[in-house]
């Protein structure tokens, strides 16, 4: 009878594992809570924001090398624009002759060449400036005479070759000014002379002082 039971018993188990194996699994449960569609309003702004930011370093970068161009554009244009200064500065620069005379003398004598380029030079410009000066060391009236001649004559050559007399101003001064040591001969030579200043342009003011000589 015990034996029987047991049988029975075991059957049923059997008939009970069975069953459980021939049903299927569950699937596992998803918490939709925590679910997130990939196109969110959220990810789609994310990710704009990060275009864009690549983008702003992009254009940055391209503005720093747009930056360097063009610093060292304007530095070479700024070395130019002083280079023509400088040139054009020299090109307008006033010319200076100088005539020397003999001892109480007011002749005038100009080597060729020095002659040829003083009077081109005087014919083209707006004005030539004379000023007559001696190796005298007081203002005498014979210095002052004949610093007076020797401009005057400066200025009668000028007009002889051609330049333009209302051009012409004259000035002189009958002592100092000295160019040299005047208490040697050779200094003493040099200092009589006459001083051509020829202007390639107009100064401010043009209107001649009560020195100045028509």
């Amino acid at each position: 009878m015990n034996t029987r039971l047991a049988r029975i018993a075991l059957i049923a188990s059997l008939s009970f594992l069975l069953s459980a194996c021939s049903s299927p699994p569950k699937p596992p449960t998803v918490d939709e809570s925590q679910k997130r569609p990939a196109n969110a309003q959220t990810a789609v702004e994310l990710q704009v924001c990060k275009n864009d930011l690549q983008n702003t370093r992009i254009l940055a970068n391209e503005s720093s090398r747009l930056a360097e161009t063009t610093a060292a554009t304007l530095a070479h244009m700024a070395a130019r624009q002083q280079l023509l200064a400088s040139m054009q500065e020299k090109a307008m620069a006033n010319r200076v002759h100088t005539v020397h005379f003999a001892f109480n003398s007011s002749r005038v004598s100009i080597p060729t060449t020095e002659a040829a380029a003083l009077v081109d030079e005087s014919k083209a410009a707006p004005l030539v400036l004379l000023r007559g000066r001696t190796d005298g060391l007081s203002d005498s009236s014979a210095e002052s005479r004949i610093a007076q001649a020797r401009a005057n004559a400066v200025r009668d050559y000028l007009i002889a070759a051609g330049v333009d007399p209302t051009r012409i101003r004259a000035t002189h001064q009958p002592s100092g000014d000295h160019m040299a040591d005047n208490r040697n001969r050779q200094g003493r030579h040099l200092n009589r002379r006459v001083e051509i200043e020829v202007y390639r342009a107009l100064p401010t003011s043009t209107q001649p002082s009560a020195t100045l000589q028509p």
